[in-house]
């Protein structure tokens, strides 16, 4: 069994596409997913299944979320070790060690192509990021709520599905699964 980490965009946000976590759970046991575990309300669940694309199990956790729900979620799927490299990898820490609690990841679907990349202009300050193959680290002094860098700032000038977690989620994400994985 391999450990997967699924990340959904926009649910449980301001009362709109509401999903209990317990009914998020019993979805994921219905495509036989092992071992499944949510965090916080926002649509973080870390499982087991056989070994798989991220991308395979993205569009089968999607799908079945607007079969059952009749609205679309975009998911995005890692493996625990790729979670791992990203939290390690994280410029703002690593050399600029700056506060956590101002650090978050978004998380891209698939890598951005550099044309998109370098359509991204414009000045941000305070607010800085990095992208780094699927993933934008982002610095945010003001917080998250008050940045233009934000999940629809990405999608319309990379073209892709994007979705952001703080840092304390995704270490929190990490033990999850690593804890998965030791059992």
């Amino acid at each position: 069994m391999k450990t997967y980490i699924s990340i959904l965009r926009g649910i449980n946000v301001s009362g709109k596409r509401m999903i209990k976590m317990s009914d998020l759970q019993t979805l994921y046991e219905s495509l036989g997913f092992k071992n499944i575990h949510t965090y916080i309300q926002s649509g973080n669940v870390v499982f087991q299944f056989k070994k798989s694309k991220t991308a395979e199990l993205a569009t089968k956790i999607s799908k079945l979320i607007n079969d059952k729900y009749n609205f679309e979620v975009p998911v995005l799927v890692i493996e625990t070790d790729e979670l791992r490299l990203i939290l390690e990898n994280n410029p703002f820490v690593n050399t600029r060690k700056e506060d956590s609690t101002k650090l978050h990841v978004t998380f891209l679907a698939n890598e951005p192509d550099k044309t998109e990349i370098s359509k991204i202009s414009g000045n941000f300050s305070p607010d800085e990021y990095v992208i780094s193959g699927k993933t934008i680290y982002l610095f945010c002094p003001n917080g998250y709520g008050n940045t233009k860098l934000n999940n629809n700032f990405f999608e319309s000038k990379l073209k892709l599905t994007a979705t952001t977690r703080n840092r304390k989620t995704c270490n929190e994400l990490l033990k999850i699964a690593e804890s998965i994985e030791e059992n």
